[in-house]
């Protein structure tokens, strides 16, 4: 049962909303933290997986990329269901998804049972990754939009830190040699998902979601809960860019004046995936023990990576809308270049130990600082009103068709060649430098309807 705010008029506009706008930006985000939790559980589960299901290193890949085909799945089937229902009900949906994966990987009777359920969950992640921060970017004023969907990016990387943390205690309560710990692993993410669908019934739906619907009244009364400063203007100003945009009629995602912010998005959801992030988070505790480190040394050293990124994402989120996205992302482009380069070479010289932990810390605090605070901001201010869902989708399902190409083919190259590897990263990510000086624009303090004039939108109604 939806629980909505008081009546505007029972509502201080300024801090009392203020207040409210940041519950609704952190229990949407509570979708990011489960995705995030999702993600790197499994890093904790791969070598007791090995020895339950006996896998080989290629059937290894596909029980992690079993997920990752979820997340291809739900990224691309998001978008329709979020126009179609609204925002808040594909939360609330999602959170039902993430409790039954995380109870059905608990309790997998056999492999393809586990199969199953990590394809379920990654099912969830997928469409979190596309409605979590596009809701948190519908509800946020130009102003402070890029440090609220920034929350997003926070709660994927508070819900990795508790996942390596869990993992963590598990294995040392239950033992780090234990065959069953990972039923353990995967069984703590029930808690969250509980939190998720309880809170989520307590949000208002997105403004813009209810514009798109006719239900201007509504839309009004939700941006002056929030306390939006001209709450009328900006209403307005979303009625004009969806008639403008043709919302309704001539809302195709695949057309000409649309192809510029879709390119842009695709472009740094490409790179999200390949500047290695993936690589590490899904296999932190098998890298560390190709360095030589042991199960409980390889777990503790896990948290470590956690905890570096928690501290550059909010690094990150502080310089966001200060320095701007474009920014962010070249600088993180010469971290990266760095770090996947020191561990390139200490794979090819075989220099085990503290090198390799911090070039995956270099690694990690990159993307955190970089990519991982301004992808989710970016794709969504880049895309129109009109098609921010679908073209968000779109967005999300390359991203996670990459991160399966990853996640599938990296424990075979790294046993091969770790440096190659590694190596491959360090070049993806000089190219994320051309490509993202040369082509992206900088969003920072611009409303997403003048966003949408600046790229052309506007003057493209009559194509």
């Amino acid at each position: 049962m939806h629980t909505d705010f008081p009546p505007s008029s029972q509502i201080a506009p300024a801090n009392q909303g203020r207040g409210l706008l940041w519950l609704s930006a952190i229990v949407a985000a509570l979708g990011s933290l489960l995705f995030g939790f999702d993600t790197a559980v499994i890093s904790g589960t791969t070598e007791a997986l090995r020895q339950t299901f006996a896998l080989s290193d290629n059937l290894l890949g596909l029980t992690v990329s079993s997920a990752l085909i979820g997340t291809m799945a739900g990224a691309l089937g998001a978008g329709r269901p979020a126009d179609w229902w609204g925002r808040r009900p594909v939360l609330m949906l999602l959170a039902v998804l993430f409790l039954i994966s995380a109870a059905g990987c608990a309790g997998a009777w056999n492999w393809y049972a586990l199969l199953f359920f990590r394809f379920l969950g990654g099912v969830a992640v997928g469409a979190a990754s596309v409605v979590c921060p596009m809701y948190i970017t519908e509800i946020a004023s130009a102003q402070r939009r890029g440090l609220l969907v920034a929350v997003s990016q926070l709660n994927i990387v508070v819900g990795i830190l508790l996942a390596y943390l869990s993992n963590y205690l598990v294995a040392y309560f239950i033992g780090p040699d234990n065959p069953e710990r990972w039923r353990w692993m995967f069984g703590v993410m029930a808690i969250p998902s509980l939190a998720f669908l309880i809170m989520s019934a307590i949000i208002s739906e997105s403004p813009r979601w209810l514009v798109k619907q006719g239900r201007l009244a509504e839309s009004k009364s939700v941006l002056i809960r929030f306390g939006h400063d001209d709450p009328e203007k900006e209403n307005r100003e979303i009625q004009e860019s969806l008639s403008v945009e043709n919302a309704g009629v001539g809302d195709r995602l695949f057309q000409r004046k649309y192809l510029k912010p879709l390119l842009l998005v695709c472009m740094v959801a490409v790179f999200n995936q390949l500047d290695g992030i993936n690589a590490v988070i899904y296999y932190t505790a098998d890298i560390f023990r190709m360095a030589g480190a042991d199960n409980a040394s390889a777990l503790m050293q896990s948290v470590i990576v956690g905890l570096t990124n928690l501290v550059m994402t909010l690094v990150g989120m502080a310089l966001i809308d200060r320095v701007g996205r474009k920014a962010l992302l070249l600088v993180g482009s010469v971290t990266f270049v760095i770090s996947h380069a020191l561990a390139a070479w200490a794979f090819a010289t075989h220099t085990q130990g503290w090198i390799v932990i911090v070039a995956m810390m270099g690694v990690v605090g990159s993307h955190a600082y970089s990519q991982g605070a301004v992808v989710w901001v970016v794709i969504n201010e880049v895309l129109p009103n009109a098609v921010r869902a679908s073209g968000s989708a779109v967005a999300c399902f390359l991203m996670w068709t990459l991160c399966a190409v990853v996640g599938w083919g990296f424990p075979v190259i790294a046993k091969a060649s770790g440096a190659m590897a590694f190596g491959f990263f360090a070049l993806m990510m000089v190219a994320q430098f051309i490509l993202v000086a040369k082509f992206l624009p900088e969003t920072k303090g611009i409303s997403l309807e003048e966003l949408q004039k600046r790229l052309g939108i506007r003057r493209a109604k009559t194509d």
